[in-house]
């Protein structure tokens, strides 16, 4: 059955009215991909809305825990790094690629960062960042030979769409999660239940209400074809939020199970602030290896490493496929200067202290708002230089603003889940453990790995290994030994 409602809006063809001309038109292919200079700035737009949040919890994670010195990164200086290296990867990924990739500091390292600082004694910051800049070398020097991108070719084309499904699904509770529509349990709540819907079951609080609000509009302008609808959700979402908070105060949620997640949404006393950028540079090239010994930190180069390899090939196919960037074959034009930039994303946020920056999934925002170039991420990247100044721009909007919007994104790309050969076992059962272990694991890289896993065991299983490709092996057996980290840890100890 087919209706207006069950249209693509994420890729239904734009007016040409407003499309530009001349030499911006012709480097971003513009008018080529279908889109506009007004709907490449929306997207861009939205897309920092959507990902801003990270200039406020990348310093939360790493700037206040103390290292093996007694030495911590500090809040202001990690969120002026952030925002920095955010900026500059951003607009260098849409300059070199021409795709709608934004780049900022990846939630899953930073957290492992700071778990190993916590854990390791006599560690220091500057010795892990440099551990974080070696991956990000090693990950260049794998796309210059080419490996990485023949790794991208050897994915059976079923895994490739669930690992766009599994994305979906993975936005989509982050939405949520975000928003407070689903929390985790405490420790001390007496039941295995891991989450819950709302607040013990029940939703209550203003934060919930502006996430609704923004959730029913955001489909209303959806289904009714509005230009700019995801855009509109959010800054309408945030107004009201602002207006509420004004008139009947709610507080974050550290102090109000009901209040805010991360942002309390207010007008800022003050819009201009000089960055402390005393974070570059430092870095220790050897330190770590000193410190814990050759094979330790080797191992944990091979953690980053394996973790950001995956999790941008991950991300690259589910954006790319989403903006209809992505040929026939199942190709992604210019994928090798993708990677080449995101691995200098490593280099570049391991420099700076920041942790790696990595493609963002939440540039399927601005997708979803029709972005299809790379003139969406270098506003997005703009906006973030000027966030380096004018912090208050990433203190106005919560979560609970975006988070509709990243529901909305994660239905468009699970909508994919047709195109997976579900009737051939040996492709179904990886693709379903790839779509069930993004979102669960909270982690591409780990769903990814699930799918790779079992996909050559099955095979095996069905003896048909030869239609396996060999890469596929190899990436396999690597990550058998990243998730048997933990064994291998306990051994050398």
């Amino acid at each position: 059955m087919t209706s207006e409602n069950t249209a693509a809006p994420s890729r239904a063809p734009r007016p040409r009215g407003d499309r530009p001309a001349g030499g911006l038109d012709r480097f971003f292919k513009i008018s080529e991909r279908g889109s506009t200079l007004g709907t490449e700035m929306r997207g861009g737009l939205a897309t920092f809305f959507a990902m801003s949040y990270i200039v406020v919890l990348n310093p939360l994670i790493l700037g206040l825990g103390a290292d093996g010195a007694g030495n911590a990164l500090g809040i202001d200086r990690v969120a002026a790094a952030t925002a920095l290296v955010s900026g500059l990867m951003s607009i260098l990924m849409g300059i070199l690629s021409n795709h709608p990739f934004a780049m900022a500091a990846g939630l899953g390292v930073n957290a492992f960062l700071a778990a190993t600082i916590a854990t390791t004694p006599g560690l220091t910051w500057p010795e892990l960042m440099g551990l974080v800049v070696w991956a990000g070398i090693v990950m260049f020097l794998l796309v210059l030979t080419g490996f990485r991108t023949a790794v991208f070719n050897a994915v059976p084309a079923s895994l490739k769409t669930a690992i766009v499904v599994g994305i979906g699904l993975f936005i989509s509770f982050i939405g949520f999660v975000n928003a407070g529509f689903i929390r985790r349990m405490p420790d001390d709540a007496g039941t295995t239940v891991p989450v819950s819907f709302g607040v013990g079951g029940e939703l209550f609080g203003w934060p919930i209400l502006v996430f609704l609000v923004g959730l029913f509009l955001t489909i209303a302008l959806m289904i009714r074809n509005v230009r700019g609808a995801i855009l509109i959700g959010v800054i309408v979402s945030t107004i009201l939020s602002i207006a509420i908070e004004t008139v009947a105060p709610s507080g974050p949620s550290t102090a109000n199970p009901a209040g805010w997640s991360l942002v309390v949404p207010g007008v800022p006393e003050s819009w201009f602030g000089l960055p402390d950028l005393s974070l570059i540079g430092q870095f220790s090239w050897f330190g770590a290896f000193q410190s814990l010994g050759g094979m330790a930190a080797s191992l944990m180069v091979f953690a980053i490493l394996l973790s950001v390899f995956f999790d941008a090939m991950g991300t690259s196919v589910g954006l790319a496929t989403e903006a209809g960037n992505i040929t026939k074959d199942g190709k992604i034009p210019a994928i090798n200067r993708v990677l080449a930039v995101d691995a200098l994303g490593s280099v570049a946020g391991g420099g700076a202290s920041s942790s790696s920056s990595q493609i963002f999934v939440e540039s399927a925002t601005g997708i979803g708002e029709g972005a299809r170039t790379g003139l969406a991420p270098v506003v997005t990247g703009a906006l973030f230089l000027v966030a380096t100044f004018i912090s208050p721009l990433v203190n106005i909007v919560p979560f609970e603003a975006v988070a509709p919007a990243l529901v909305i994104v994660g239905f468009l790309m699970v909508r994919q889940a047709v195109n997976v050969e579900w009737n051939d076992w040996g492709l179904g059962i990886p693709a379903f453990l790839t779509i069930a272990m993004m979102p669960f694991t909270y982690s591409i890289a780990h769903g990814i790995g699930a799918g790779f896993v079992s996909y050559a065991f099955i095979r095996l299983a069905q003896g048909r290994g030869r239609e396996v490709h060999p890469l596929m092996y190899v990436v396999s057996a690597a990550f058998l030994l990243y998730f048997g980290m933990g064994v291998i840890d306990g051994w050398m100890h």
